[in-house]
This record gives structure tokens, sequence and C-alpha cells, in this order.
């Protein structure tokens, strides 16, 4: 099972607000994080219930897989603050999500609970560190998590290169390796929200126009996403 697409938080560039009445709210990047997450969890319900036949499993997995990586690349690098393009990345996240873990929860039933619970509880104590000043986004903290995470990716890219020869890294099998491997991801998944979270501080403090908050919570499902990846698989190898 390949990990989610790990995409880097760029600093958002974007023309100040002068009505700050008018601006980026805490409320309004939390609302739209919550669309998107459901969004993301109705598109897995139906693959998970539809998708059933193996040719249709194998083409949305890797179908899911490339699209989702072209598209999250482009909203980051572009900047995109449209929601519909945005849901679209939900949404075929939402595919991968639902067929991997149909199969996943077959050979291991109720791993799929474990993994969200999981999942979530990373998160919102992330938040409560985060809002007592226990973690700061340094510029140290920030260079040290976006190194980790761009080698995580490297990595990833080129275990799903050598799966088409059939083989992988070693730090991708059960065993180990790999248990060390995705206990590190996790980590360094769940330091990411950090970064995240000093991101929307900024911008509602600076300001931004409204639409950017649908940026921002992009950051956060792509992080939500990839905790869960790197969850499930961990669960998976000492389920094994």
């Amino acid at each position: 099972m390949q990990s989610s697409n790990p995409v880097l938080t760029r600093p958002i560039e974007a023309p100040v607000v002068l009505d700050q009445r008018r601006g980026l709210t805490l409320d309004g990047v939390c609302g739209r994080t919550l669309v998107l997450i459901a969004v993301t969890v109705a598109a897995a319900a139906a693959a998970w219930n539809l998708l059933q036949a193996p040719a249709w499993t194998g083409f949305a997995v890797l179908g899911s897989t490339l699209a989702t990586l072209v598209l999250a690349l482009v909203i980051t690098f572009k900047q995109i603050t449209n929601p519909l393009v945005i849901s679209g990345y939900a949404v075929l996240q939402g595919v991968f999500l639902g067929v991997v873990s149909r199969e996943l929860e077959q050979q291991f039933p109720g791993i799929v609970v474990q993994a969200v619970i999981g999942t979530f509880g990373v998160f919102f104590a992330m938040a409560a560190l985060y809002r007592a000043r226990i973690l700061r986004a340094t510029k140290r903290f920030t260079q040290v998590v976006t190194g980790a995470l761009l080698g995580i990716l490297l990595l990833s890219l080129v275990d799903l290169a050598l799966r088409f020869f059939g083989r992988g890294l070693p730090i991708y099998q059960a065993g180990t390796l790999g248990v060390l491997f995705a206990v590190l991801c996790i980590i360094v998944g769940a330091l990411t929200f950090v970064i995240d979270f000093d991101q929307v501080e900024r911008a509602v403090a600076g300001g931004l126009p409204p639409r950017y908050g649908w940026y921002l919570a992009f950051g956060m499902l792509v992080g939500l996403i990839f905790l869960y990846w790197q969850i499930l698989r961990l669960l998976s190898f000492l389920r094994r």
C-alpha cells in the first residue's frame, strides 16, 4: 500500500484585505476543512461500496494515485483557491481511500476505525500542543520538518517505481524496518500540522481574502490523509 501524497505547505502570497471584518477567519478555515473532509468521506464511501470488481479496483487505485499527485502539486505551487478544483482533489483521494481501506479492512477487521481514531487523536493532540505554545513553527523547525517530508516523498516515489518491477523498498514492507519507518512518518506527519496551524494563524492575522481559506483547508486535508495512511500502514504491519 502506498502512502498518500505529502504536499509541502508554501508561504501564501496574496494581497492583504484592508477591512479585517471582511478578511479570512479561523471559523472560515475550519468550516472549509470540514466540507472537504465530508466530500472525501462521501467519495470514499461510494468507492467502498461501488468499486467491487477487481478490474475497477486496480484502475481506481492507479488512476486516483496519479491524478491526486498531479492535482496536489498544481494546487500547491499555483496556490489555487478555487473550491471546485480543491473539492476534485478531495473526491479523487476519497476514491483511493475507499478502495484501499476496504481491502485492508477485509484482511484486518476493525483496522479502518482504529486508523481514523488515531488520525484525529493525533491531530487534536497537536492542536492542543500548538495552542499551549509548546510547539512553534520556528524557522529551524520548519526546515527540518520540510526536509523530512521531502525525503519521505522521494522514497515513496522510488518505492512506487520499483513496484512496477515486482520489488519495493524494505521500509515499505512488513517487518522491523517497515514498522520503524511508519512510526517516523507518523511523527513527521504530526509535526506538519504545527506548520499548518502557524500558517492559518498568520493568514487570519494578515487579513487575507476569505477564498484563501480553501487553500489552507486543502493543506489540512492533505495532512490528515497523509497521517491516516501512515497509521493504517503501521497497524497493518503490527496486525501481521
